[in-house]
């Protein structure tokens, strides 16, 4: 897939949600599945490429989240960014990715989200989620 390629499950999102996703002051809890079943949920910042239909989260491949993706390539994961009473859930299967070039484009929309860019330590990954489910309330 290209980096500009949507991919075949994405779901439409409506704009009031995609606002709702691209606003640059919140973070989302980020959940995904043990190698012993169990759930882990984290803060994450991320950023959302509707044309793409991709969340994106930044993080090093010896956290957490990133081992639990690196013990089951393509599991289900969801991100979930809440404001009081509104919030949006992004569903899709995770991918933990190494290529430089889609690494440093997770980082330059992290910059342009967020307006600073995120951390450079040693081993940065990019966790690409093709979105095939989005729920959400008061958007």
């Amino acid at each position: 897939m290209s980096l500009s390629e949507q991919h075949p499950k994405a779901p439409a999102v409506p704009r009031s949600v995609e606002e709702f996703l691209n606003d640059a002051q919140h973070v989302a809890a980020f959940t995904t599945v043990r190698p012993d079943g169990t759930l882990h949920v984290a803060p994450v910042r991320f950023t959302w490429d509707a044309a793409a239909g991709l969340a994106r989260v930044m993080t090093v491949d010896t956290s957490r989240k990133a081992r639990n993706l690196l013990n089951a390539p393509g599991g289900r994961v969801a991100l979930c960014q809440v404001h009081g009473f509104t919030w949006a859930t992004l569903e899709g299967t995770a991918t933990v990715v190494r290529d430089p070039a889609r690494v440093a484009l997770g980082a330059k929309l992290y910059t342009k989200r967020y307006w600073s860019p995120p951390p450079s330590p040693p081993g940065r990954v990019v966790i690409e989620i093709e979105v095939d489910r989005v729920l959400h309330l008061n958007t």
